[in-house]
């Protein structure tokens, strides 16, 4: 197949107020590569897809596409009947829908009226990608993982030319993501152009042939993926030298207090109603350890129980050796324990209130909501954590649906980190995030414990984890299976104790 140009968006200009979103950028796509659109989040990636897909009108620029000079691309409409497919991170289909109405609902003007002909099309497609669902099966009932399949089908489904997966992979396990890869691959070989946002570089140096650079809405640069090292990738994104991301932990103290040994929770034989077996589980003062296993290990669903966001069947609790009694939330909230949870979309972040406004919620919860703060108060709290964390916002009143993933994440730790907790639970904190802002959380994280906070840390990144943890617990099957400290804290442990048991 030749390599011809399939896409071309040249000096795209887009300007929210207080933001210049997209200055001056260029994007090239050939037809049958795998293209990495890659930046920290704020650079523009987003933005410059929306505008590709009609979710954004440009202010200035041109947008050509498979010899077609200058096209207009007003709505997402537009941009599917150009040809133009878009999987986003955050899974856009109805729940309460079937599989199948999800992978044709609004595909032509005419209503649907072959219903057996769409559930047998439909099965067909599920077959070939290989993906665990029936036609006729509610979408709500199929995890995270298979829904993000399902949307990726309807995509291709769609005799696309550009097909844009932006954090395809972000809810997939191994083999999902090599069964995805496998796709891409195909698709390739038969001149679709597609574009690929991720923020995990292994995957990146597997799949893709180029890579486009973006920080701070403006081009860095184009580049063969032979041509460019990661650490030279990262250096790009981020604007500055890094030689080696692995060394975060080496430079950081632990937490030496006289109560370091101290165990500020404890729970014994603890389990729920989300299907976890019952477990033992401490964490001492200043320490940083974690839950680590494969997807639906369980290991969402053991920190949950620890916080009562799921209900709690049976167990005992101490924290500094006295026994209390959590059942729900907001014990846990008054107990000193806070929590980040996996899903910042819909257990996060109120996208309709503002930065500030988020920020305040759970020391405003635990007030009590008759005694709100004065205005002068609640931005004196957000605009303290606006700097110490430094998160990209036009104001403090800003609505928080309108800030970058990464941003977004700082804006629900900002609100925990103002609780001033003993005990912190941070579930996926770096997913579908940039390289920066990982880093930063990291530092962050190791700052926080050697201050004496006490850290749960749980990342589907295993280097992450072995960065930032001194002890993991290791779940397989929604039960503990070992747990590793010292010299078996390593990549190849977690493995042979997931595969091995005990």
């Amino acid at each position: 197949m030749e390599n011809t140009t399939l896409l071309e968006m040249r000096s795209i200009d887009k300007s929210f107020p207080g933001v210049h979103a997209l200055q001056n950028v260029d994007f090239t796509l050939r037809s049958g590569e795998i293209h990495a659109l890659m930046g920290e989040n704020g650079a523009g990636k987003s933005t410059l897809i929306k505008v590709l897909t009609g979710v954004y009108s440009k202010d200035q620029g041109v947008i050509n596409l498979d010899g077609r000079f200058d096209v207009k691309i007003h709505s997402p409409q537009d941009a599917q009947n150009l040809g133009i497919s878009t999987v986003y991170q955050e899974i856009t289909l109805c729940p309460n829908l079937t599989v199948a109405e999800n992978m044709y609902i609004g595909r032509g003007k005419k209503p649907i009226t072959n219903w057996r002909k769409m559930n047998s099309d439909a099965d067909k497609i599920l077959r070939k990608l290989d993906i665990p669902a029936r036609a006729t099966q509610q979408l709500g009932t199929c995890s995270i993982a298979v829904q993000q399949m399902v949307a990726i089908a309807r995509a291709v489904d769609m005799d696309c030319k550009v097909l844009i997966l932006d954090e395809p992979t972000s809810s997939l396990d191994e083999q999902e993501v090599e069964k995805l890869f496998g796709l891409m691959r195909d698709l390739k070989a038969t001149g679709v152009g597609i574009i690929f946002v991720t923020h995990f570089l292994d995957q990146v140096y597997e799949v893709c042939d180029r890579i486009t650079v973006l920080r701070d809405g403006q081009l860095v640069g184009e580049y063969e993926i032979k041509d460019l090292p990661r650490v030279q990738l990262v250096s790009k994104m981020l604007g500055k030298e890094m030689d080696d991301l692995s060394d975060i932990k080496s430079d950081q103290d632990a937490y030496l207090g006289e109560d370091a040994d101290e165990p500020v929770y404890e729970a014994t034989q603890l389990w729920s109603d989300a299907g976890i077996k019952p477990f033992d589980f401490h964490i001492r003062k200043g320490e940083v350890n974690g839950f680590t296993g494969l997807l639906g290990s369980g290991r969402s669903e053991s920190v949950r129980a620890i916080f009562g966001a799921d209900r709690v069947l049976g167990g005992i609790v101490r924290m500094h050796g006295r026994q209390v009694h959590i059942r729900g939330p907001k014990d846990a909230m008054k107990n000193g324990i806070a929590y980040l949870p996996e899903d910042r979309k819909i257990d996060g972040i109120i996208g309709d209130l503002s930065v500030r406004e988020n920020i305040i919620l759970a020391l405003q919860v635990m007030k009590g909501f008759f005694k709100p703060f004065t205005k002068a108060q609640a931005y004196a709290f957000a605009d303290e954590y606006i700097k110490k964390l430094n998160i990209k916002t036009a104001s403090a009143d800003t609505p928080v649906k309108s800030l970058s993933g990464g941003n977004q994440q700082k804006v629900i730790l900002a609100r925990w980190l103002l609780m001033h907790p003993e005990y912190l639970i941070l579930d996926e904190p770096t997913r579908g995030i940039d390289v920066g802002t990982k880093i930063d959380i990291q530092k962050l994280v190791l700052e926080l414990a050697k201050d004496g906070m006490s850290i749960t840390f749980i990342s589907s990144e295993t280097d992450e984890m072995l960065r930032t943890c001194s002890r993991l617990i290791v779940m397989r099957d929604r039960k503990v299976v070992g747990e590793l400290s010292g010299e078996d804290l390593t990549q190849s442990m977690i493995m042979s104790t997931i595969a091995g048991g005990e």
